[in-house]
């Protein structure tokens, strides 16, 4: 597939979900047992060990929090009202049980809901009920009413997918795979389908510096008291 083709294949999916997304596989999960480096599950000693930056670091964050004791209500808010005005997406991505990730990008001000309803787009069997989690710990996304602001999910968010079935009920299709195949077909596109205006370079321009008018006369001599004068 050429750029034209996937490009194409990107912005038909957009088009179709309403929001750009991204597919790709967490290598990491995928990766054999065998394959892990031992140097990647065990941490040396020092690591451990509390260093002068952990302590300067622990001190920072609780004058931070004093500091933020000692404000009034008025200026938290605005500070509130400062950050947010600051964040203008939310990324968020979802993990699903076979190594896909799911990459949305949403405004700030969207709800939850937006989310649920992207991925009863994508997912392969949309009449199986679904729900998302948080973790560590575990928790339940249940209020979609929200916004990715206030659920704390701007800029942005990392959740689980998971069927919301009873045990005894689990069907060959709740094991996987989760996305739909055309979806999955994405996976290591990534074209940014926004275009940046073409920058002309413009010639430096010239300015003329008129300059300076002499003048021609002689300065003039300050008036100084004759000599034969006595006051």
């Amino acid at each position: 597939m050429d750029a034209e083709q996937a490009k194409a294949k990107l912005l038909a999916v957009e088009k179709e979900l309403g929001h750009a997304i991204r597919v790709f596989t967490n290598a990491a999960s995928s990766a054999k047992p065998d394959e892990v480096s031992p140097s990647s599950t065990e941490e040396p000693d020092e690591f451990y060990e509390f260093t002068p930056d952990d302590y300067y670091r622990i001190m920072s964050d609780r004058i931070g929090a004093q500091s933020q004791i000692l404000k009034t209500r008025k200026m938290r808010e605005a500070d509130a009202a400062a950050l947010k005005a600051k964040i203008t997406k939310a990324v968020i991505r979802v993990h699903f049980p076979d190594n896909y990730i799911l990459e949305a990008k949403f405004q700030p001000t969207e709800t939850l809901q937006s989310l649920m309803d992207l991925l009863k787009k994508a997912v392969a069997h949309p009449d199986l009920p679904f729900y998302i989690y948080t973790t560590p710990p575990k928790e339940h996304v249940k209020d979609t009413s929200k916004d990715f602001y206030t659920a704390g999910f701007a800029p942005g968010a990392i959740v689980y997918f998971s069927y919301d079935l009873p045990k005894d009920l689990d069907s060959d299709n709740s094991k996987g795979p989760y996305l739909r195949d055309d979806i999955i077909s994405l996976n290591g596109l990534d074209l940014t389908t926004e275009q940046a205006d073409p920058v002309h370079p413009e010639e430096p321009k010239v300015v003329q510096i008129p300059s300076p008018v002499l003048d021609s006369r002689p300065p003039a001599k300050k008036p100084t008291k004759p000599k034969w004068l006595k006051l």
